[in-house]
C-alpha cells in the first residue's frame, strides 16, 4: 500500500530536540473563513484561517479578546451565538470583534487586517478593544 504508516512502538518514541513554534502577537491576514462544530452538543464555532507575517503556513485563530459588560476585558471562542430572529447577539464576542473590524458577518472578514494578542496560556487570540 502507498500510505502506509509503519508501527511505532511506545519505548520508540523518545524526547526530541525541536521546541514548539510559538508565534508573537502581530497583525494577521485573514484568508478564510469557517464554522466547525464542537463539542458533544455540536456547538458552532467561528474559526478565521490567517497569514502571520512570522510563519509560512496559515494559522488559525477562533477566539478573541475583548471588553465584556462592565468594561472588564475577557478572552472568549468565537462562538455563534444567535438571537431569536437568527442573527448574532449584538454583544457577543463574535459580532464585537466583526464590529471592530467593520464588517457585518464572517464572508467580509476574508482580506482584512486584525490585530492579535496572546492570551493567558500563550495562544494568539484576535484583539477587539
Amino acid at each position: 500500500m502507498e500510505n502506509e504508516t509503519p508501527e511505532i512502538q511506545d519505548d520508540e518514541i523518545v524526547i526530541g530536540t525541536e521546541e514548539s513554534e510559538v508565534l508573537g502577537p502581530s497583525m494577521v491576514t485573514i484568508e478564510a473563513e469557517k464554522v466547525e462544530m464542537v463539542g458533544k452538543n455540536n456547538n458552532k464555532k467561528a474559526v478565521l484561517i490567517c497569514k502571520h507575517p512570522n510563519r509560512e503556513l496559515p494559522i488559525e485563530i477562533s477566539s478573541v479578546k475583548y471588553e465584556g459588560k462592565g468594561g472588564k476585558l475577557k478572552i472568549t471562542g468565537l462562538w455563534l451565538n444567535l438571537d431569536n430572529q437568527g442573527k448574532l447577539k449584538k454583544d457577543s464576542a463574535l459580532a464585537t470583534l466583526l464590529k471592530s473590524s467593520g464588517v457585518i458577518n464572517l464572508k467580509l472578514m476574508v482580506g482584512r487586517q486584525v490585530e492579535t494578542v496572546l492570551d493567558e496560556e500563550g495562544y494568539l487570540c484576535f484583539k477587539a478593544y
